[in-house]
């Protein structure tokens, strides 16, 4: 299916809200020559959530499973957007038309554009959306 080049593989990896637990993840990830392309920290209830897009999922995700964390993949989409006011808007919008819900989002500015990255819930139907309403989504390659 073409909407498969749009799909990432996120990691979320869930660990003790505690000092020193990322360093520990991002120490993994060097040792391993893992990029981190991008992340966002999430906290609840004394556990943090670290979800990131990096250049290798899969040996991410073997290594910091062997030294105990928990690791899971989530389905991701990338979206450019214009770094402008009103940019995030208008993604927001043709979700919201689509009626596509988001979990949530984290975004980064790089050096042509604005990159929001997109838990939905409906993958395909958000990727569908944004194409046929003039955005522009990264295709998955570009986070490898």
């Amino acid at each position: 299916m073409e909407h498969k080049k749009y799909v990432i593989r996120q990691i979320s990896v869930f660990s003790e809200n505690k000092p020193g637990r990322l360093a520990a993840i991002a120490k993994a990830l060097q040792e391993e020559g893992i990029n981190i392309l991008a992340f966002s920290i999430a906290e609840a209830d004394g556990f943090g959530v670290v979800r990131a897009l990096v250049d290798k999922p899969q040996k991410a995700y073997e290594k910091l499973s062997g030294i105990g964390f928990n690791v899971a993949f989530t389905d991701v989409i990338a979206v450019q957007m214009k770094d402008v006011p009103g940019g995030l808007y208008e993604i927001a919008r043709i979700l919201g038309e689509g009626k596509i819900n988001i979990e949530y989002s984290y975004a980064y500015s790089g050096k042509d554009a604005a990159v929001l990255i997109l838990r939905v819930d409906n993958v395909d139907a958000a990727i569908s959306a944004i194409r046929n309403g003039g955005g522009t989504l990264l295709e998955s390659s570009l986070f490898q």
